[in-house]
């Protein structure tokens, strides 16, 4: 069973793989455990609401429109910690996050297995890709209309917030994002556990679809660099 530690730390990962526009930092609040995630039956397309589908096609549309992002990062664990660095990204299934000393970590999943190493340690973890938080925010394509783990969406004047729940190898989780009403853009998301922490990230300096360089989605299996 993976450690508690790998866990969040695959959380944090999860917490910014999606499209985001810039958030300050300051706007992620910490907050206490919540209580133990419970599962649900989700949100059926049919019981949407006409304005929350139409919030939720916008924000298929943006979401889809995005095949490459890069930018920086700054994240918010349970316990309060803070740690940032740089993250790229290429859809489907690739992502890299390079922490900024003095953090050892570096993640990469590669389109089909996810690497969270410890360089400092000289450790590492892999798992399927299909396996982790991630598989969500990485699919080639999304559709929240027709999403059966949604279980909630809410539609305010400036915000729409989306709630998934997801089982990996990990456990029962949930993922929160906040939306801008009127641009679609991805504001903040918060990874919860089944413990009920939270994982908040911010990113910033991001610019989309520019060319990625897949060397940086490559994974040695054998060594740590």
């Amino acid at each position: 069973m993976p450690s508690t530690v790998t866990f969040r730390r695959l959380l944090a990962a999860a917490a910014f793989a999606g499209f985001a526009a810039s958030m300050p930092a300051a706007g992620l609040a910490q907050q206490a455990p919540k209580a133990p995630v419970a599962t649900s039956q989700g949100v059926k397309p049919a019981g949407l609401s006409a304005q929350q589908k139409e919030s939720l096609v916008a924000i298929n549309k943006y979401f889809n429109s995005v095949r490459t992002m890069n930018g920086e990062f700054v994240q918010f664990g349970p316990d309060g910690e803070k740690a940032g660095g740089e993250f790229h990204m290429s859809r489907p299934g690739k992502i890299r996050f390079i922490y900024a000393k003095p953090s050892s970590l570096d993640i990469i999943a590669d389109g089909i297995d996810v690497i969270v190493r410890d360089i400092k340690n000289q450790t590492q973890d892999l798992y399927p890709l299909s396996k982790t938080p991630l598989r969500f925010l990485l699919a080639d394509r999304i559709d929240l209309t027709s999403e059966a783990n949604v279980t909630n969406v809410s539609v305010e004047p400036d915000l729409v917030s989306v709630v998934l729940e997801q089982s990996t190898v990990f456990g029962d989780g949930r993922l929160t994002m906040v939306f801008d009403r009127k641009t679609s853009e991805l504001k903040q998301w918060t990874v919860t556990d089944a413990q009920g922490y939270d994982t908040s990230v911010a990113v910033y300096n991001v610019t989309a679809n520019h060319p990625a360089d897949e060397k940086l989605f490559k994974i040695d299996r054998t060594i740590i660099r």
